[in-house]
Parts: C-alpha cells; sequence; structure tokens
C-alpha cells in the first residue's frame, strides 16, 4: 500500500554524505575538485604574474620557452609568458564553460526527456525521434561544424557544447519518466485527481534528482575534455584567453624542445576529469537504491 501513495527509493541527503565519506576514491576525487575550483576562484591572487604579459626574459637567446625554474615555477610558453598563471585563469575558463555547457545541457535533456517520457503519444515520439537524429551525428563533429559557423568566444563554445551533449541526458531521463509513469503511486494520484503540473513537480520530477545530479557531476568531465578538444582544434575558445586547450594548441609546435608545455596542461584536464569522473561514480552507486546495504 506505502508504494500506491508514496515511493521511498529517494535518498536523504544526510544518508548519502555519510555514504559518500566512506568512499576514499570519492573523497580523493572530492579534494581533487575542491583544490581546481579553489585555485581558479583565487587565480587573479595566488597567480605571480598576469597571464597576458609578455616578459623580456621569459625566452632564451635562442627565443625558446624557458623551462621551469625559480622565477617561473612551470617555465613560459612560445611567447614568454607565465605558464602557470596561464594555467590557473585557464581553469577558470575550462570550468566555466563546463558547468554553463553541462547545466544547460541538463536543463534541454531533462526537459525533453520529462516531456517525452511523461506524455508519450505523439509528442514522445517526435522528442525523441529529433534525440536520435541528434545522437546520430558524432558529437565532435557536430560541435565543430556549430563552432565554425558562429564566432568561438567563450560563451559560444559553452553553447555549442551544451548543443551536442543534451541528447544522452535526454535518452536516460525519458527511459526512467517512462518507469515512473507506469508506478502505482503515480496511478494513484491520477485516479485522486491530481494535476498534470502536480504529478510532475511533486512526485516524478524529486525522483530524477538523484540521476540529474549524477549525470551533472559526470558530464563535466566530458564537456572539459571536449572543450580542451575544440580548444586544441583552434576553434574553441582563442588566444589570448587562456584555456587548458589552446594552452596546448598554442604550444604544440615545442612539443619536443619545451614538453612541459605540452605534458602540464594536459595533466590539469586529465586530473580534473579523473576528479569529476570518481565523484560522479561515487555518486551513481550511492543514490542507486538497489546498492543500499552493500557499503
Amino acid at each position: 500500500m506505502s508504494d500506491v501513495t508514496q515511493d521511498t527509493s529517494v535518498p536523504r541527503p544526510d544518508g548519502v554524505w555519510t555514504r559518500l565519506r566512506r568512499r576514499k576514491m570519492a573523497m580523493f576525487g572530492l579534494v581533487l575538485v575542491l583544490l581546481i575550483v579553489g585555485a581558479a576562484l583565487a587565480a587573479p591572487w595566488i597567480a605571480p604574474y598576469d597571464p597576458f604579459e609578455q616578459h623580456f626574459d621569459g625566452l632564451t637567446l635562442f627565443g625558446e620557452p624557458l623551462p621551469p625554474g625559480p622565477d617561473y615555477l612551470l617555465g613560459t610558453d612560445l611567447l614568454g609568458r607565465d605558464l602557470l598563471s596561464r594555467l590557473l585563469y585557464g581553469a577558470r575558463t575550462s570550468l566555466i564553460i563546463g558547468v554553463v555547457a553541462n547545466g544547460i545541457a541538463l536543463v534541454i535533456g531533462t526537459v525533453v526527456g520529462l516531456t517525452a517520457g511523461f506524455f508519450q503519444g505523439w509528442i514522445g515520439a517526435v522528442l525523441m525521434r529529433f534525440t536520435d537524429l541528434m545522437m546520430a551525428f558524432p558529437a565532435l563533429l557536430l560541435a565543430i561544424c556549430l563552432a565554425a559557423i558562429f564566432h568561438p568566444s567563450l560563451w559560444i563554445v559553452a553553447f555549442v557544447i551544451a548543443m551536442v551533449n543534451w541528447v544522452q541526458t535526454a535518452r536516460v531521463i525519458y527511459t526512467e519518466t517512462r518507469s515512473l509513469t507506469e508506478r502505482d503511486f503515480i496511478a494513484a494520484q491520477r485516479t485522486l485527481g491530481a494535476s498534470t503540473a502536480r504529478i510532475l513537480f511533486k512526485h516524478i520530477l524529486p525522483h530524477l534528482v538523484p540521476m540529474i545530479i549524477v549525470w551533472g557531476t559526470l558530464g563535466i568531465s566530458t564537456t572539459v575534455l571536449l572543450e580542451a578538444t575544440l580548444s586544441y582544434l583552434g576553434v574553441g575558445v582563442q588566444p589570448p584567453t587562456p584555456s587548458w586547450g589552446n594552452i596546448i594548441f598554442e604550444n604544440q609546435t615545442y612539443f619536443q624542445a619545451a614538453p612541459w608545455l605540452v605534458f602540464i596542461p594536459g595533466a590539469a584536464i586529465l586530473l580534473l576529469a579523473l576528479a569529476f569522473n570518481l565523484v560522479g561514480d561515487a555518486l551513481r552507486d550511492v543514490l542507486d537504491p538497489t546498492q543500499r546495504g552493500n557499503d
């Protein structure tokens, strides 16, 4: 009878945090995320130099970048700019795009999936066929085409990435919504005369929140990697605005002479993606009601 009136599969926040703290890898990922976000927010205060400043002593006598040393902790780039300062400010760019683009993708995917899964019929068929059509295009190729049409900038890149990343969320939300609409407690609400808005926002959407949180966490790493790829290909955030992807793009010609210019930003991208994936994987297990009691 309890399944008719309510569903208890939504975990309590305090229980989620308790279970999350038991997972060492999740805590490691969370610490990495906090460190990277903290460094990005504090970039104006902890960056040793202006990220756009070209230093007269930032190149060797042969015009090559300086290796890491006491004056420039991570060395300089091909224009004599401090690499550490550009990495710190580049983290802000990559994180802004990751959060904004992923947030837009989550909203679009949730609205499309929720609408298609709840109403079904011709509305659901049209929305999901459009979703399938978008999924048929390779995400990177579609992003490159969209970025080439619009003049690349920070916000345009975020919008482009959102336009290619919402389809996975829509498909997952659609499947879960269809499953929920067939549950007894939803049928009971309809029998009692509950409005469509009440069923959607009071009884279905709360059950989708854990899934949205997980996809939102995992999606940030995917978004950051896609931004880095677009910037590396020259259709992402345009120089001199620093992002981790275009730092690699700008300095790839010095891959052999100054490998730190490629390895260090590449390692930063890897660490950020790893951190969000560790946290997202842990949240997926913690918020999954079928996994309760296994910790």
